[in-house]
């Protein structure tokens, strides 16, 4: 009774990652938010951002390093969940 927290509610950063977490490339942009990008091992996955980066309006070009959480479901769809520095 003494906790403001509500049962199953953590903090943003308590969520854990559903899928495998891999390096890639952005190589084109398309329609609705959908990025088009090419992993370390040249598989080519479509991808979205996360809620975090549309609300702090990070942008995108192509050949910009990126971090994406894949699907476990469907290896060919992932999401993006940062902007990794430039090297």
């Amino acid at each position: 009774m003494g906790s403001d927290k509500a049962l199953g509610a953590g903090e943003a950063g308590d969520r854990k990652p559903a899928g495998r977490l891999v390096a890639a490339t952005v190589v084109e942009e398309r329609p609705s938010a959908i990025y088009l990008v090419v992993l370390e091992g040249r598989q080519k996955v479509l991808a979205h951002l996360v809620g975090v980066a549309k609300r702090n309006f990070v942008r995108l070009v192509p050949g910009d390093r990126v971090e994406v959480e894949l699907a476990p479901h469907d290896p060919t769809r992932g999401r993006i969940t940062r902007k990794l520095a430039s090297e």
